[in-house]
């Protein structure tokens, strides 16, 4: 084996790159992955994996069990201003909890079971009209994918970069020792942002707040919804406060000649849908299944596919956090019909097709948004 050629070499070693990799060896190919940070690499993330996504983790050969993290049934909202709030269940299987860093690892050593060729702490040089280099080598390869999230370098060497941003938005994460009080994640509504609740141990809760603010900060977040600041009062986080930025992008292209684009770097939806990792682990299978097939395109066609629903569900919750009185008013009608909420989860989860959501409950959901929502 030529230690400076291989079929497709990734650029980005988080998730969306692992899994990527993982995917196309399990297709056969030689793959390398080069990433400029040392493992197991931490982000500010939510940390629940739906049941959905630890289905598709268990394709790639990642199973998940309850001793690595804690596992949650449902999705509760909750608002701060009014008390309204409603819960749903998952259908079909069982979400767990489990800390970012334990999830890199595990995909990681599977990875390397796998025979990837992992080379950490390496940054690839891509200079306008070069090729790239590593360690100022030249690495062939049929394809290269760009994983390295947001501000992909890929994407711009590429000349990808056109496209929309729709939202920017301001994420923070902390955990603290504290037992889970609810089997559910929980997404507590405030003016200044929203506060996710995972749990992630038997004693051990993940708490992520988003905001549009970029002045605003965790606690103030907090502080804003009372529930939360009574309950972590008398607590202290117990790991290192984490930042990131959330966004809502759309790319015109994520392929060209022999570049694909991969997780965050090919477009993103708000943190808000809890969509992120999972639309990653699609896109892993997806582009495995259409460089195994020789076309691109088809990966191409099906990534728009991907984006979709949870870009529209960004969309929308995007105008509650934007609104309280849309908030507010969304939040009791969902309060009063908990049955709404529970199909709009099963929409979430790819359970129900949204068209058929839509023709059958839009019609409803607009009428108690706008006269009686508690009717």
């Amino acid at each position: 084996m030529n230690p400076r050629c291989c079929d497709v070499l990734v650029v980005g070693g988080g998730p969306a790159g692992l899994s990527a990799a993982i995917a196309l060896r399990l297709q056969g190919a030689d793959v390398v992955v080069a990433e400029a940070l040392a493992p197991p690499i931490d982000k500010a993330c939510g940390e629940g994996i739906m049941p959905d996504s630890r289905r598709d983790l268990a394709a790639l050969g990642v199973e998940l069990d309850r001793s690595m993290g804690a596992p949650f049934e449902g999705t509760l909202f909750a608002g701060a201003a009014t008390g309204h709030q409603v819960a749903a269940r998952f259908q079909y299987g069982e979400a767990l909890g489990v800390r970012r860093l334990k999830l890199h690892a595990l995909l990681i050593d599977r990875a390397e079971q796998l025979g990837v060729r992992l080379l950490w702490q390496t940054r690839v040089n891509l200079s306008d009209g070069a090729a790239p280099t590593i360690n100022d080598e030249q690495y062939r390869y049929n394809y290269l994918i760009g994983a390295d999230g947001q501000s992909s370098r890929v994407r711009r060497w590429a000349g990808l970069e056109e496209g929309r941003l729709i939202s920017r938005r301001f994420g923070f994460r902390r955990h603290y020792a504290i037992a889970p009080w609810s089997r559910s994640v929980e997404v507590h509504w405030g003016d200044l942002g929203q506060a996710y609740i995972t749990p992630v141990g038997e004693s051990e809760i993940c708490v992520a707040v988003i905001t549009r603010h970029p002045r605003v900060h965790f606690d103030q977040v907090i502080s804003g919804i009372p529930f939360l600041a009574r309950r972590l009062s008398a607590v202290d986080s117990h790991t290192r406060q984490r930042g990131a930025i959330t966004t809502t992008r759309s790319l015109r292209r994520v392929i060209k000649g022999n570049v694909a684009l991969v997780g965050d770097a090919s477009g993103s939806a708000d943190a808000i849908t809890g969509e992120g990792l999972a639309m990653g682990f699609r896109q892993a299978a997806l582009l495995s299944q259409s460089i195994a097939a020789g076309n691109l395109r088809h990966y191409a066609a099906g990534h728009a596919g991907i984006l979709r629903l949870p870009q529209s569900m960004s969309r929308a919750m995007l105008l509650m956090d934007r609104s309280s009185f849309l908030r507010d008013r969304a939040l009791q009608m969902l309060a009063a019909r908990p049955v709404l909420f529970q199909k709009m989860l099963n929409v979430h989860l790819g359970e129900e097709q949204m068209s058929h959501f839509v023709a059958r409950h839009g019609l409803e959901m607009g009428w108690r948004l706008l006269v009686s929502p508690a009717s």
